[in-house]
């Protein structure tokens, strides 16, 4: 083996953002000699990009909210494919990490008597969402950080992980490089936390940032981890469309939770047009009055605007195609009409949305408290991921867990807004405490050098090919425009055969990529070591967006455009073939208890 530092760790973290994050800090209080490796700077995690809030049933807006409910939300929403352990452990779960998080120093919105504000968000049924203004992820991810600084935690900015280490099956580390110089380093650990995030990137239209490269799904699928719901890919409802520039940046649901409504050219609130029988406004024709909703016996503050992300972003697609949309195809969202109703709206929209209204006014030269904006849907968030257990977080690889965006299992078919980052708290503290415990019973075995030897030689291969290879840029391009439009919000057999044929002959150029000049920062390079995991993981989700023929959730086809009963009865999860291509099986969903029958029974009347 070359002489490359190898770093030695109980447990080591690979992702900074809120999950990898809360993993750590749990990790190292656990006693674990814990380390984070984190692609970009620490602090710049995407999670910052996460605005709305977080969910937790506690109660302090709308004092009927309670674990049941919120549990139950989640299970429809994810059209009951969630893993129902998961979805029950995270209701229960969250108000505890959030009260945590605000021990530690996080500073929330407050209701006038001083609790934390909640506010309302799409598929919830109650004020859930515990925020701070709409920089709720930046906020997280200060406190976590300051919180853990004191808890010894080793942290490798700037270094990305290309092979996790294994011996016996095991995982036992990982083989990364440092981004600003090019030097190899190996990290051996008695445990690995995978918190790496999502694939956005894949996609032309995003809201996520350069970092989602599918880096954990990948790495968890060629260490022979299963990977679970790969077809649910969320479309965020509202993302910029103009200027090009900025085009798929997020515009946070938390402009909606606060009166924010969607129109077509003709200035009409299109969303009154296509509202599910068992979800209908009391005043359909009078959308100023149209703020409370039944559902069963029961009411709550619900504009249509508010509907599940997947259904609000297949809206506002038709809209576009039927020729109704804005200028730079999308639809306008007005939150500015509000001053209709509030004299002081101008304070309250900046008060309430201070980074929409800068983030708009300086990439955009628009002032939201004045005018609408244009928004359409942009590829925004993973359901699907690595398969892991319930309760603690590890894959079915020994010694490798998973948390957060890059895992699967509380999703299912469509995430509800803002549990997101509850699930980054729940589920990363549950996944450091497992992993420190696991590194604790299990001693360190053996890195072999001749896997570190072979990762180095292949990464090293685009220079050997040099200005003659593939231009790694260009495939990352074109990757781009076939899942953007051939697996994107609305699909078809097809199309995804189609893309599917294309990623294959990408496979073959992104082999051949050739870079030139030093290792030193090099960004080729970067690109030309990200593309594999990319083509992978595309691969999967329009294998398995193939396979399942009926529309749930995230995934809809065009030529199956219901639901199937018979598919509701399982997961697709995909495995890593003799051949080393990727399997397609059908898993029985996890199923309900009959308390959880009876709870979401109850909450369904």
């Amino acid at each position: 083996m070359a002489d490359y530092p190898v770093h030695e760790y109980d447990v080591l973290v690979i992702g900074a953002g809120g999950a990898g994050l809360r993993a750590a800090i749990e990790s190292s209080a656990a006693g674990a000699k814990t380390a984070v490796v984190t692609k970009s700077l620490l602090g710049k995690a995407h999670t910052v990009m996460a605005e709305g809030g977080m969910a937790a049933a506690m109660g302090n807006v709308d004092e009927r909210d309670n674990w049941k409910v919120h549990f139950a939300d989640t299970m429809r929403g994810s059209q009951y494919l969630s893993n129902c352990r998961m979805a029950e452990i995270h209701a229960k779960e969250a108000p505890a990490r959030v009260r945590e998080l605000e021990a530690w120093g996080a500073i929330f919105d407050r209701t006038k008597d001083g609790r934390i504000n909640q506010r309302n968000f799409g598929g919830h049924r109650y004020p859930r969402l515990a925020h701070v203004g709409d920089r709720t992820g930046l906020e997280m991810i200060r406190t976590l950080q300051d919180h853990g600084i004191h808890q010894g935690i080793d942290v490798f900015a700037e270094t990305t992980v290309i092979k996790l280490l294994q011996d016996g099956g095991r995982c036992v580390g990982a083989f990364a490089y440092d981004r600003e110089k090019g030097r190899f380093m190996a990290f051996h650990a008695k445990a690995v936390v995978l918190a790496s995030g999502g694939i956005g990137r894949s996609f032309r239209v995003t809201s996520n940032s350069w970092e989602y490269t599918a880096d954990g799904q990948a790495l968890a699928y060629q260490a022979g981890a299963e990977l679970l719901d790969m077809e649910f890919v969320q479309f965020h409802p509202t993302g910029m469309v103009w200027p090009p520039s900025v085009k798929g940046i997020l515009v946070t649901e938390g402009v909606r939770g606060e009166g924010g409504v969607l129109k077509n050219k003709d200035g009409k609130r299109f969303m009154f047009d296509d509202i599910p029988e068992n979800y209908r406004p009391q005043t359909a024709d009078s959308p100023d009055e149209g703020w409370r909703y039944t559902q069963g016996d029961k009411s709550a503050r619900r504009p249509p605007e508010l509907l599940t992300r997947d259904h609000v972003a297949r809206c506002i697609n038709r809209e576009v195609k039927a020729g109704r949309g804005s200028p730079h195809g999308g639809v306008f969202l007005d939150i500015a009409w509000i001053k209709e109703k509030l004299p002081n709206s101008v304070e309250h929209i900046k008060k309430k949305l201070p980074s929409m209204y800068h983030q708009f006014k300086q990439l955009a030269d628009l002032d939201i408290t004045q005018e609408p904006m244009e928004v359409g849907p942009t590829t925004h968030y993973m359901m699907g991921g690595i398969q892991v257990d319930a309760e603690s977080q590890m894959s079915s690889v020994p010694g490798l867990f998973a948390a957060g965006e890059c895992a699967a299992g509380l999703h299912g078919a469509n995430r509800l807004g803002g549990n997101s980052l509850s699930d980054l708290l729940v589920f990363g503290k549950r996944a450091g405490e497992h992993a420190a415990k696991f590194a604790k019973s299990n001693g360190a075995d053996r890195v072999n050098p001749a896997d570190i030897d072979a990762a180095a030689q292949a990464a090293l291969a685009p220079f050997e090919r040099g200005a003659a290879g593939e231009n790694p840029f260009t495939v990352q391009s074109e990757l781009q425009d076939i899942m953007q439009n051939l697996v994107g919000i609305v699909r078809t057999e097809s199309e995804m055969e189609e893309a599917l044929g294309k990623i294959e002959a990408l496979r073959a150029r992104a082999a051949k990529a050739g870079i030139t000049g030093n290792i030193e920062y090099n960004t080729g390079w970067h690109t030309a070591l990200d593309l594999d995991n990319m083509l992978s993981i595309s691969e999967m989700i329009a294998t398995a967006a193939l396979e399942r023929k009926e529309s749930r959730g995230g995934h809809f086809r065009d030529d199956y455009p219901e639901k199937d009963a018979e598919w509701g009865k399982y997961n697709l999860q995909i495995a890593r073939g003799t051949d080393g291509r990727p399997m397609v099986r059908r898993v029985p969903v996890v199923p309900l208890t009959d308390e959880m029958k009876q709870i979401i029974e109850e909450q369904s009347k």
